[in-house]
């Protein structure tokens, strides 16, 4: 006897509905699992088996067949578990095999019957809706993170046999509910940082707001103990908001990479990623033997903090290139070619060279100018080129941290960005995948950043005597831009161009 159940694998962040094929025929016991099967997935037969006879039901008997369709897509992940335990009983007619027809199963499990978390229960549930599935059944951890999507019923349970008597009727079960808008109006606090707490360093707070403003990248320059760290970190509480639709792609992306904690269905504030210097080409880019989002996936439309950018691996630092330019990072392997968004903003700090301070003529224990040259060239040009703003960090000195008056709380900075961010909003609403100054192309900046003669004029003499590339160019204007998008100005003056170009600092000579 045939039976079907319906299973997802994800690949990516996207979702693949597979059919899961159940067959029996008189002969000696025997199990074969065919469809491309990962490990996990075929050391399942002792774990269903198990569980088929510790929940009260009998394991068929015979010659089984299990075929997970399309057979040419790779399957991995243990949430097969359960739609092949329910295929097992509708096949030996202990369910009814019609009660799957329209239902998409995910879970694993426990030798007894329990039923387990599993990971990327968000992109199945969005594929199970297009698909025309009516109700989804997932382990009930994964419940809050499945009813998020609307259009479809899900069910969340804790045990094989409570799945059983909800298919045949022995008991009901009303579908799990989720208040998104309540959910999402919460708003939580991000952190208990606040740039109030940082001492001085006016002007690099003030790069800070123009780069959250934007959403552009921003390198930080100084010795150590100057703030730059602090700053970095406190930048996700000057960042708008998320809003539904950016926090759903992120959302997504946790669950595919199974960081989303249990309970967790949506997430609510910026990613904020700091991975440490050593990390690996693949850790940071994503990929592996089993497809697997990075740091800079997991940073999508949030913060990417990169700090010491020096002492990354080059090749490292080379993998960021792409996805800074296309959003967009695309891992190719001899097995598999797959994408995952990648929108964020680079943040990056170092010290100016490997004694940690800047050349002083004054002291002859101060670093060289050709430590310094080469503590820089560390950092490709075509990198440094795709970052915004560039900002020299001094030490602090002692009347500014002995200051007793209070700074500028994180909040008023926060809501000049959020009206930056929404004029920036009314500006590209026709513009596809556009959503703040940074993001500009080529032909959008000419079209937007329009200047005047004098603008124009000082920005000549800026290219020429600095040796500016074309790519410095467009960031110049684009950081125009929103400079006179926080002075809520239409159009792009000049004193806008001269603070663009100051955010320049690392084209210039370094000592």
């Amino acid at each position: 006897m045939l039976a079907h159940a319906f299973c997802a694998t994800t690949f990516g962040v996207d979702a693949h509905l597979i059919d899961v094929e159940t067959n029996a025929v008189n002969g000696l016991p025997q199990y074969f699992l065919v469809g491309l099967p990962d490990r996990a997935i075929s050391e399942s037969r002792d774990r269903i088996e198990a569980a088929i006879r510790n929940s009260g039901f009998e394991m068929p008997r015979g010659r089984i067949t299990v075929n997970l369709a399309p057979a040419n897509l790779p399957k991995e992940g243990s949430s097969f578990d359960l739609p092949i335990a329910l295929g097992l009983l509708a096949m030996s007619s202990q369910i009814d095999k019609d009660k799957l027809r329209d239902v998409l199963v995910l879970g694993e499990l426990a030798l007894d019957g329990a039923l387990r978390p599993v990971k990327g229960v968000l992109p199945v549930t969005v594929e199970a809706r297009k698909r025309g599935l009516a109700k989804i059944v997932v382990p009930k951890v994964n419940a809050r993170e499945a009813a998020v999507v609307k259009g479809i019923d899900v069910f969340g349970f804790e045990h094989l046999a409570e799945v059983t008597d909800w298919l045949t009727g022995r008991s009901e079960k009303e579908p799990f509910h989720v208040d998104v808008d309540a959910l999402f109006g919460q708003n939580p606090d991000i952190s208990t940082l606040d740039y109030c707490d940082v001492k001085g360093q006016e002007n690099v707070k003030r790069s800070v707001e123009v780069a959250a403003a934007g959403g552009h990248n921003v390198l930080m320059v100084g010795p150590p103990g100057s703030g730059k760290t602090m700053i970095a970190r406190r930048i996700s509480t000057i960042l708008p908001p998320l809003t539904l639709e950016e926090s759903l792609e992120t959302t997504r992306i946790n669950s595919v990479a199974g960081m989303l904690t249990n309970g967790t269905s949506l997430v609510v504030t910026r990613p904020f990623r700091a991975p440490h210097h050593t990390i690996s080409d693949v850790a940071l880019a994503g990929g592996g033997s089993v497809p697997r989002p990075g740091e800079i996936s997991l940073a999508h439309n949030g913060v990417l903090f990169l700090d010491e950018l020096p002492e990354f691996r080059r090749t490292a630092l080379e993998v960021l290139r792409q996805p800074l330019e296309d959003g967009m990072v695309t891992l190719s392997r001899s097995r598999f070619t797959v994408s995952y968004p990648s929108r964020f903003m680079l943040v990056a700090s170092m010290n100016p060279s490997p004694d940690g301070d800047w050349y002083d003529p004054d002291d002859p224990g101060s670093a060289r100018p050709e430590q310094i040259q080469n503590y820089f060239s560390r950092v490709s040009g075509p990198l440094m080129d795709r970052i915004d703003i560039h900002v020299e960090v001094r030490k602090v000195n002692y009347e500014d941290v002995a200051q007793t008056a209070p700074a500028e709380r994180s909040e008023t900075i926060r809501e000049r960005v959020i009206d930056a961010r929404e004029r920036q909003k009314r500006r590209f609403k026709k513009a596809s995948n556009v959503f703040c100054n940074a993001q500009m192309n080529t032909r959008l900046v000419r079209v937007v950043c329009k200047i005047d003669e004098a603008g124009s004029h000082l920005l000549k003499k800026a290219m020429h005597h600095l040796g500016l590339s074309a790519r410095a160019y467009d960031r110049i204007l684009k950081v125009s831009r929103t400079i006179a998008d926080l002075e809520k100005s239409e159009q792009i003056k000049a004193h806008h161009i001269a603070e663009a170009v100051q955010y320049r600092s690392l084209d210039r000579k370094i000592v």
